[in-house]
């Protein structure tokens, strides 16, 4: 099974179904879903996310 990062949302970015991933949300991602993310800026990847924060917070599976 593939594994997920959590990522920082930097610049907003529209999700499936007419949702929008916020600046300061936290997603998790697929490598391949973060790559052109990262690569344009509107993602950091989050090195210190605890499970607490990952629950806290809008994630994108």
């Amino acid at each position: 099974m593939a594994t997920t990062r959590d990522y920082t949302v930097v610049v907003p970015f529209p999700l499936a179904g007419g949702h929008w991933a916020e600046a300061g949300d936290t997603v998790s991602l697929l490598d391949v879903e973060a790559a052109q993310l990262l690569r344009v800026g509107r993602i950091t990847l989050k090195t210190d996310a605890s499970e607490k924060d990952v629950k806290k917070n809008n994630i994108i599976k």
